[in-house]
C-alpha cells in the first residue's frame, strides 16, 4: 500500500494501482478496521475503487501518530477471508431510451464515433455482433458496487465476469454538458447510474425507472435514508420495453415500486475459483 497526506486533515491510501476486487476487499478490509478501531480524531472513512481516504481532526491527533495507527491495520487486512454479507437488487434498465438518445445525439461531435450510438460503438469495440448481443452481455451477469460517490448517491460498478470478458469502453473524447437523470453509463471498465442530471462523459446506454437518490426522502424505499447504493452492493441488470419502464415510473410516483432485493453471502474466494457457478448461485438467491 501506499500512503500519503492530503492536505492537514486527510490521509489517503493507495491499494493498488488498478482495480480488482482484490484491490476492492483489501480497502473494505481496511476501512473497516479503522472504523472498529475508533481512533481518536477520525472523523471520515470514505472508501473508493482501489483506494480510501481518512479525514481526521488534527487538534485532536497529530498526522504522524495517525498515519502510524492506520499502516499498524494493514496486517489485519491481509489475513481477511473475504467473506461479506451483502445484497443483490435488479435494477430494471430501458436500454436505448429516446431521452439519453437524443442528448447523445446532441452531442456527436464529442464522441469517437459521431456516425453511431453509444450502444453501436460499445458493441463494436467489444467485439459483439450488434447491439442486442451487447446488451446481453451488459445484463447477464451481476456487478459489484465498489465505490459510491463522485456525485451524491452514484454508484460505480463493476462487472463479476472473468477479467477477459468484461465490458470496457472509452469515456467520451470531450465531456458532455447533459446527462439525463438515471442514465445507465460506462467509462472504462467501470458501469455507472447518474444519480442526478449533470455533466458526464460516460457512454451512455440506457436509462432506468428506479431513483436512487431522494434528499427529500420521499421516495417510498428512501425513507429511511436518502442514498440507494453502499459499497459491497451486487447489482444485476433487468432490460425492459417502453410500458414496463411506464408502469415502473408510475409506480414510483404512486409509492407502489418496490425493488427486488435479496440478502446474500458472498465469497471472493469462491467467485475466483468458478466466477459461473457464483454469479448462478447469486442469482438463484435473487429470482428464488
Amino acid at each position: 500500500m501506499r500512503y500519503s497526506f492530503g492536505g492537514d486533515e486527510h490521509i489517503f491510501v493507495e491499494v493498488d494501482v488498478e482495480m480488482s476486487l482484490e484491490a476492492f476487499f483489501k480497502s473494505l478490509s481496511m476501512t473497516n478496521a479503522v472504523r472498529d478501531s475508533r481512533i481518536r480524531g477520525v472523523t471520515e472513512i470514505c472508501p473508493a475503487n482501489a483506494s480510501f481516504q481518512i479525514k481526521f481532526d488534527p487538534d485532536m491527533i497529530a498526522p504522524d501518530d495517525l498515519m502510524r495507527e492506520i499502516q499498524s491495520l494493514e496486517g489485519a487486512a491481509d489475513a481477511g477471508d473475504g467473506r461479506l454479507k451483502t445484497r443483490i437488487v435488479e435494477i430494471p434498465v430501458f436500454y436505448g431510451d429516446p431521452w439519453t438518445h437524443e442528448t447523445l445525439m446532441r452531442f456527436r461531435e464529442r464522441h469517437q464515433d459521431p456516425n453511431g450510438t453509444d450502444l453501436d460503438y460499445a458493441a463494436r469495440v467489444n467485439g459483439y455482433e450488434g447491439v442486442q448481443a451487447f446488451i446481453d452481455a451488459h445484463s447477464g451477469s451481476p456487478w459489484f458496487v465498489s465505490m459510491v460517490g463522485f456525485v451524491a448517491g452514484l454508484p460505480f460498478m463493476y462487472q463479476m465476469v472473468e477479467r477477459a470478458k468484461q465490458i470496457e469502453v472509452p469515456k467520451y473524447l470531450r465531456p458532455r454538458t447533459d446527462t439525463p437523470r438515471l442514465t445507465v453509463g460506462h467509462g472504462g471498465c467501470f458501469g455507472c447510474i447518474y444519480s442526478v442530471r449533470g455533466a458526464g462523459g460516460y457512454q451512455m446506454f440506457g436509462i432506468t425507472p428506479m431513483p436512487i437518490y431522494d434528499p427529500r426522502q420521499e421516495i417510498s424505499y428512501l425513507r429511511d435514508f436518502m442514498i440507494f447504493f453502499k459499497p459491497g452492493d451486487i447489482v444485476k441488470f433487468k432490460p425492459v420495453g417502453r410500458e414496463e419502464y411506464d408502469a415502473d415510473v408510475e409506480a414510483v410516483d404512486t409509492g407502489r415500486f418496490a425493488p427486488l432485493i435479496r440478502e446474500v453471502d458472498f465469497s471472493l474466494e469462491a467467485f475466483q475459483a468458478n466466477p459461473g457457478a457464483t454469479n448462478a448461485d447469486l442469482l438463484g438467491v435473487l429470482h428464488g
